[in-house]
Formats: C-alpha cells, sequence, structure tokens
C-alpha cells in the first residue's frame, strides 16, 4: 500500500498539533523575558493547530523521502 505525504500528514497531525501548542507555550515563557504577555493554555492549542498544518506536512514530506530512499536501497 502506498502513503502519499497527504496520508502521512493527516496521521501524525494530532501528534504535530500537541508538539507545536507545547512550542507555542514554551515560546510565550521566553517571551514573558522581555515583557510580553504568557499564552494561555486554549491559545497555545489555538496557535499550536495552526502552526502544526506546515510543520506536519513538512514532517510528512520528509518521511516520504526516506521511505523512497528505503525502497531504492531494497531493490537495488
Amino acid at each position: 500500500m502506498s502513503w502519499s505525504a497527504h496520508r502521512i500528514a493527516i496521521v501524525l497531525y494530532p501528534f504535530g498539533w500537541g508538539a507545536m501548542a507545547v512550542n507555542v507555550f514554551f515560546a510565550s515563557l521566553i517571551g514573558s523575558w522581555v515583557g510580553l504577555p504568557v499564552l494561555s493554555t486554549g491559545w497555545s492549542i489555538a496557535l499550536g493547530a495552526v502552526v502544526a498544518v506546515p510543520a506536519t506536512y513538512a514532517f510528512s514530506r520528509h518521511i516520504m523521502c526516506m521511505m523512497d530512499e528505503a525502497e531504492r536501497m531494497a531493490t537495488s
């Protein structure tokens, strides 16, 4: 069964969303050092959902490249 980058991204999106939500929250903590507000949990989750779309797609393209390389090595 051949997986497309879109299918991989859809499967991995919940994990990317969680990771990006944590990253956004920690980034807001670092921003508080220079006077920016710390984001609430809800805002971190919402912004994480938005940031996760391109990040997860880029990661799925990376996975596709690794799968193609492994297939090329197996057939040679």
